[in-house]
């Protein structure tokens, strides 16, 4: 080959490269640009929100759903484990458990792994999941909810939505009331202020979540009520059932159909303070004419000595109806008349909502998390203190003896759970997303600059 010939591929060779550079020069400033390209929520057909979860949670699932069949909102569920899906053992209720109710509909849903169809969700460690790192940064999302910090995959997710950029959206149901160790109680507000201080939003579940998040050290323009509810129009749609039908129900649980029905609708550990019903129930025994029946609707570790407490002092009025699963609870809250939950150390309690929707007044300890938003002492329940057996047959006593108070607590306690449902979360979401800058991933809005 001549050297002029040499010198004209050399060149070419050399313009080749030069060409190369630039290209990959342009595409790099180009995609630097894509992933600082800043819009507002809103501006955009559709804000892609990932949740983290353990795995599909009952009360949960048909919010995603709610939530994602509004046309600016496309929801994802991420899920670190199948168990409720699959079935296995529950701690709290003591026995197998399978939900009997389409946990998947109505959103999309993505199980983090092969490892999701064996782990099952128990302390800090276990569940890890780290195939959230990629999920998280693969360009699909805008915004990542968080639902507390006690597994290791929501620290992992916490910091890949950091490396990628996204909004983080707190959710945790704790609050103020709740005892702690006194190791914990010094650590809690340096350690979860800080925790904190990485999330965009803090999504309070109600007054006593949003007054805990304040304590913290959270600013109020960073808390947002998006309420704990439940699927009203499931519970409020069984509580129009007729008198026939309610009766049904309790004869299909040998409860009598002559007298009020008191309700506790939980599972049986100490947390929820069953005893406290039973003696209170042992005690109006003997004092009211007025037969009345006492419902235990659960399972748990304790039920033997439930049912032995209620042999031992004669209580023949107390049935036990072993667990009931999702499709038969909002019956069996229409065929009552009464709810009581006398727990202590109760983050929340979404009972209470499942009860009011059936148009129920409620008995509840006032340390209980709901209280402070859903229940008005007199007006449609009573809040007597968690272990003050006497307050809470007291309670009881009035409510069981006048079938008119009943009756006006419980259209009281409709009215209320019906401002405090999914509605209000959508509003609360929106208010959230609202303030937030999002950074798109390179990957969406080259497609998007690809198309126009």
């Amino acid at each position: 080959m001549s050297a002029t010939g040499s010198s004209a591929n050399r060149d070419r060779s050399c313009g080749i490269a030069r060409w190369e550079i630039l290209a990959r020069d342009e595409s790099r400033r180009r995609r630097n640009r894509l992933l600082n390209a800043v819009r507002n929520a809103g501006t955009s057909a559709c804000t892609r929100i990932a949740v983290l979860n353990s795995h599909p949670i009952q009360y949960f699932a048909p919010l995603y759903a709610y939530l994602n069949a509004a046309p600016d909102l496309d929801l994802t569920a991420l899920y670190l484990s199948d168990f409720s899906i699959r079935g296995g053992r529950d701690a709290g209720f003591g026995q197998d458990v399978k939900w009997d109710v389409d946990l998947l509909a109505g959103y999309r849903s993505v199980f983090l792994g092969d490892a999701a169809r064996t782990r099952v969700p128990g302390g800090f460690w276990s569940l890890i999941a780290p195939q959230v790192w990629n999920e998280l940064r693969s360009g699909r999302y805008d915004v990542l909810w968080l639902h507390g910090h006690n597994y290791a995959a929501n620290h992992i997710a916490l910091m890949a939505a950091k490396t990628a950029v996204l909004p983080v959206l707190m959710r945790a149901d704790t609050h103020l009331g709740l005892h702690r160790t006194r190791i914990k109680s010094m650590l809690r507000q340096p350690v979860m202020g800080a925790f904190y201080r990485w999330c965009d939003r803090l999504l309070a579940v109600g007054s006593a979540n949003a007054a805990y998040y304040r304590a913290m050290g959270v600013p109020d323009e960073k808390i947002f009520i998006l309420p704990y509810s439940v699927d009203n129009d499931r519970f409020v749609r069984f509580a129009n059932a007729t008198d026939e039908q309610k009766a049904e129900v309790r004869r299909r649980y040998n409860v009598p159909t002559d007298r009020p029905a008191v309700l506790f609708a939980a599972k049986f550990t100490q947390q929820k303070r069953p005893f406290d019903l039973l003696e209170a129930a042992r005690w109006l025994k003997v004092r009211m004419h007025r037969p009345f029946s006492i419902v235990m609707a659960g399972s748990g570790g304790i039920e033997q000595e439930l049912r032995a407490f209620c042999a031992k002092h004669e209580l023949d009025n107390v049935v036990f109806t072993d667990f009931i699963n999702q499709s038969e609870l909002p019956g069996l809250y229409a065929a009552s008349d009464v709810f009581v939950l006398p727990a202590a150390n109760e983050a929340w309690g979404l009972a209470v909502n499942e009860a009011m929707c059936a148009s129920l007044p409620v008995v509840v300890s006032r340390e209980i998390g709901c209280v402070a938003d859903l229940v008005r002492d007199g007006v449609n329940g009573y809040t007597p203190e968690a272990g003050d057996v006497g307050g809470l047959a007291f309670a009881l006593q009035r409510l069981i003896e006048d079938e008119g108070l009943r009756r006006r607590q419980g259209r009281e306690s409709l009215a209320r759970i019906q401002q405090w449902g999914y509605q209000q979360c959508l509003d609360g979401l929106h208010s959230a997303l609202a303030g937030l800058e999002f950074r798109g991933s390179v990957r969406s809005l080259e497609l998007q600059a690809n198309r126009s």
